[in-house]
């Protein structure tokens, strides 16, 4: 009879792990090179100072309060810039309405001014300086006329839409869930 032969056919883990722990090991020396290596920020270079931002001096800041909720207030900067606002809460309610105008200077040299009212229709400024629509009644196109003039011929022929003819449609009274 003749002698088992035994071969060894384990594994050694042990070559395995050194060769991961070294991969892992190169890996971690890249990254903290390519950090260290990165362009870092300094404390002045995240701050606001491009100087791209004008500071202004308030040179008066006026501001009263009545009892009864009326206020007003008037604001002027060394700049140019001047506010003046007053309300009371006179609407429906004990909304308040607000008048008042601002002014400043616009980068070309134009002095801008603003008039507004702020009441139950809203915020309405006023100034020259802002676009305005068209006049009504303008001209109406031709072409908005010849389809305005169609739309009443079609009618005309073939009866208006409505929600009561459609109504007396037996399709839509036989309806069910599918």
């Amino acid at each position: 009879m003749q002698s088992p032969v035994f071969v060894d056919v384990s594994y050694h883990y042990d070559d395995d792990i050194r060769g991961s722990s070294q991969s892992y090991q190169v890996v971690l020396a890249a990254v903290v090179a390519l950090t260290v290596a990165a362009p870092g920020y300094t404390s002045h270079e995240r701050s606001y100072s491009d100087n791209s931002f004008e500071f202004a001096k308030i040179l008066r800041d006026d501001r009263h309060q009545e009892d009864d909720g009326a206020y007003n207030m008037d604001v002027e900067t060394d700049n140019g810039i001047v506010l003046a606002e007053s309300g009371s809460p006179s609407a429906p309610g004990g909304a308040v309405i607000m008048a008042g105008q601002y002014s400043y200077t616009a980068p070309d040299g134009t002095l801008v001014v603003v008039k507004y009212v702020a009441d139950e229709n809203g915020y309405q400024p006023f100034s020259d300086l802002l676009p305005v629509s068209p006049e009504f009644p303008h001209p109406i196109p031709d072409f908005v006329l010849e389809q305005i003039r169609r739309a009443a011929e079609e009618d005309a022929r073939y009866g208006s839409y409505s929600d009561e003819s459609n109504d007396s449609d037996d399709r839509l009274r036989s309806y069910s869930a599918p």
